[in-house]
């Protein structure tokens, strides 16, 4: 990924997700053009993406919201789940399984199995506990929350790739789990608007993004 004086971002995603981002009749595209201020570019062939600040936008937040939308979509993520990345205080980390494991192809494959769990288990487990969605995809793991919710999710991850067993990341989520409540309960009492919202979106049951996650 490369940026030109923050006025352009150059990014490559997997080929076999440039349709995604681009999604049916160009619409999920135009939607991250519209939501964000940009212009984007897909190459199908090489998956190269060039995302272009909109004319007359000077806040260069827009291109990198756009950077951080066409990476969930590269990294697995279905649109519905890469668009909680509009929603202020969401954010994507994307850990790169490689790092701690090196090139071994059969290494990685197990620890992402371990991630996953058997049908997905694990993977829910860790979601539903912090709130996040989360995308196994080649060889990273993405993870999109609040800064927060992301870190425990992260620290999950961790401990899965260093040999924890299960039952010890179970433990320490929902330990985890309490501690974000009690951080969300402060700031509401800060911020009363947001326990508001939070009480509207529990009785209305919550945005439903699906599973939106492509295995590799």
């Amino acid at each position: 990924m490369a940026e030109d004086g923050m006025s352009r971002i150059f990014i490559k995603i997997p080929v076999e997700r440039a349709g995604v981002l681009i999604g049916e009749g160009g619409g999920t595209k135009a939607e991250i053009e519209k939501g964000t201020g940009t212009q984007i570019t897909v190459d199908g062939r090489s998956g190269e993406v060039t995302i272009v600040k909109g004319i007359g936008s000077p806040d260069p937040s827009g291109l990198l919201k756009a950077r951080d939308l066409v990476n969930a979509i590269g990294r697995g993520f279905s649109h519905q789940c890469a668009f909680r990345l509009f929603t202020d205080g969401q954010l994507i980390e994307v850990i790169d399984l490689k790092q701690a494991l090196g090139d071994s192809r059969n290494a990685i494959q197990r620890i992402k199995g371990r991630i996953i769990g058997e049908n997905g288990k694990t993977r829910r487990i860790i979601e539903n506990l912090t709130g996040t969605v989360i995308s196994v995809y080649g060889h990273t793991v993405s993870i999109i929350g609040e800064y927060d919710e992301v870190n425990v999710a992260k620290q999950a991850v961790a401990m899965l790739v260093k040999g924890a067993m299960h039952g010890s990341v179970y433990r320490y989520l929902n330990k985890e789990r309490l501690e974000l409540k009690k951080r969300k309960m402060s700031l509401w009492e800060y911020r009363p608007e947001l326990k508001e919202h939070a009480v509207k979106d529990y009785v209305s049951g919550g945005e439903d993004y699906g599973d939106g996650r492509e295995e590799e």
